[in-house]
């Protein structure tokens, strides 16, 4: 009976290994491995979104968060040596960045058909599945004991009584506090106006933050008086609880991110970050922010948009480029680091 101990320690060790192979996943066209994503969503929205591919399409997700910023910091620094398959969130202006540095690996899905032209790119590099765009959040108890009404115009926010009390989000870290930094040089009609005002706002600033959600909740902590963001963000504080927060759009213009999902050039699962992409831009992968109230708008015209998201119909959206900002987005963060955050 003894010798045949080695024997049964072997039969288990055999199962345990074959047992450990079936937890590998399977894409439809049977590629095998874990899909990597660097997500540049917020937490809650990052995990329903990878938990619900994973679920429907049985493929096991390595998923890292981060802001958009890191992501394009990060994917450039493994240009060399990719260790991810796809780049998920984030304003296209910073795909834009990325495909100019040959950073995106071009494909077209075809659940991207329907999708309108100005919500992706021409050559398949990156596509579009959320909108959103720049607001102001404001503590109404604030607002109250300065005898003031909401901002609703960038000029609003140069009033003493901000100073020390506006917070945004670093644009060199968060891609919705850039989309904002553009959209006011847009707003002032060039840079060089832009940066006129750029510099007086910034002798109001509290703090610039790494994340573009956190200053709406310094708002509704009343820790700061105002913040620029982005509203589908200031609508989700809203909704979590925080019913001081104020949410405006600017009259002269409010900037626009079209939030935005791509392949990473020399992904390790090709074949699976095709079948992420396929999910992520269908009607499935939209409307996953409706379980965890999240605001953005969706691009694809059979998805429903979450109830509570703002409605662009009533925001004066200024016309912009992805592509340019995204080819101007190192010139514009420079020039702001160098002579306004200096």
């Amino acid at each position: 009976m003894k010798k045949s101990i080695p024997v049964l320690v072997l039969l288990l060790v055999i199962l345990l290994l074959v047992a450990c192979g079936s937890n590998d996943s399977e894409g439809a066209n049977g590629e095998d491995g874990t899909l990597t994503v660097y997500v540049a969503f917020p937490e809650e929205k990052a995990i329903a979104a990878i938990n619900q591919f994973e679920e429907e399409t049985g493929i096991n997700v390595d998923m890292v968060r981060m802001s958009s910023g890191e992501v394009l910091a990060k994917v450039r620094a493994e240009s060399n040596n990719p260790q991810a398959d796809i780049w998920y969130g984030g304003p296209a202006d910073t795909f834009e960045a990325a495909k100019t540095e040959n950073l995106l690996h071009a494909y077209e899905s075809p659940e991207a058909e329907d999708i309108p032209e100005e919500y992706k790119d021409a050559d398949g590099y990156w596509t579009g599945i959320f909108v959103g765009a720049v607001g102001f959040a404001t503590n109404q108890e604030f607002l109250d004991e300065n005898g003031l009404e909401a901002p609703t115009n960038w000029e609003d926010l140069l009033n003493p009584v901000y100073k020390d009390e506006l917070v945004m989000a670093h644009p060199g870290s968060s891609g919705a506090a850039y989309v904002a930094l553009y959209s006011i040089l847009l707003a002032k009609d060039g840079d060089e106006e832009g940066f006129d005002y750029l510099n007086t706002l910034h002798e109001q600033m509290q703090q610039y933050t790494t994340s573009g959600a956190a200053p709406g909740r310094m708002v509704g902590l009343n820790e700061a008086g105002a913040a620029i963001m982005m509203g589908h963000d200031i609508a989700k504080h809203q909704a979590e609880g925080f019913d001081d927060i104020v949410l405006t759009f600017p009259e002269e213009g409010s900037g626009f991110a079209v939030d935005a999902v791509g392949m990473i050039e020399g992904a390790p699962n090709e074949e699976l970050a095709k079948e992420f992409i396929d999910w992520s831009v269908g009607v499935s992968g939209q409307e996953v922010g409706e379980s965890v109230e999240d605001f953005q708008s969706v691009t694809h015209p059979d998805a429903t948009a979450p109830e509570g998201a703002p409605d662009s119909d009533d925001i004066n959206l200024i016309d912009m480029d992805p592509k340019e900002a995204g080819e101007r987005r190192e010139e514009i963060i420079d020039r702001w680091d160098n002579e306004v955050n200096n």
